[in-house]
């Protein structure tokens, strides 16, 4: 399976969900999720993020004064964060 999933051996590594935020995705609490660090990030593409000094899964808006990072759930508040780079 790894083979189907994994691009970037090196730069991959699993998370597990915890929370709702994402679940207008199709992401759950308790979702094994694969990321890849090597790949480029995109305008409204799903991303990890830390934020505060925790990981965040988010959706990745790439606004005129910077970046958002919106949640899926729309029963949260959105932004979640706005910062001025990467």
């Amino acid at each position: 399976m790894d083979e189907h999933l994994i691009e970037h051996k090196e730069a991959t590594f699993f998370v597990r969900v915890q929370g709702h935020s994402m679940t207008g995705f199709g992401i759950h609490d308790g979702d094994l999720l694969v990321v890849d660090r090597a790949l480029d990030l995109a305008d409204r593409s799903v991303v990890i993020a830390v934020v505060d000094g925790g990981f965040t899964v988010k959706q990745l808006c790439r606004i005129p004064n910077g970046i958002l990072l919106r949640s899926g759930n729309p029963g949260q508040s959105s932004p979640k964060s706005a910062v001025n780079s990467l």
